[in-house]
């Protein structure tokens, strides 16, 4: 049974960082893309940023380029999300997800449509 779950979200003052953590089970990291949707009414349906399998490429939102930075480590079937410099706008629950990478359109992106496997969700807060 394919499974993500989420971990690392909180409250956190603007500019501070969080770093999530996505442990992945029932399936080898490898074969999958992990993608990041933060569920927010102005951007419910598009990844904030993904990765995609053994070739690495990875994408970032404009929203969020040279802030978070996603990795992912195949062995522990972990991927990480870490974001600093977080701004009140980052506020949302973040669901990790993940999809194999075959079915995708376009590397590991594709939208909210396209990812099958869902986490449970982490709340993240920043305060102003």
């Amino acid at each position: 049974q394919v499974q993500v779950v989420e971990s690392g979200g909180g409250l956190v003052q603007s500019g501070g960082s969080l770093r999530f953590s996505c442990a992945a089970s029932g399936f080898p990291l490898d074969y999958f893309a992990i993608g990041w949707f933060p569920q927010a009414p102005a951007n419910a349906h598009d990844e904030v940023s993904c990765v995609s399998n053994n070739d690495g490429r990875t994408y970032y939102a404009d929203s969020v380029k040279g802030r978070f930075t996603i990795s992912r480590d195949n062995a522990t079937n972990t991927v990480y999300l870490q974001m600093n410099n977080l701004k009140p706008e980052d506020t949302a629950v973040y669901y990790c997800t993940a999809e194999p990478v075959v079915f995708l359109p376009d590397g590991c992106r594709g939208g909210a449509n396209e990812y099958e496997y869902w986490g449970q969700g982490t709340q993240v807060t920043v305060s102003s």
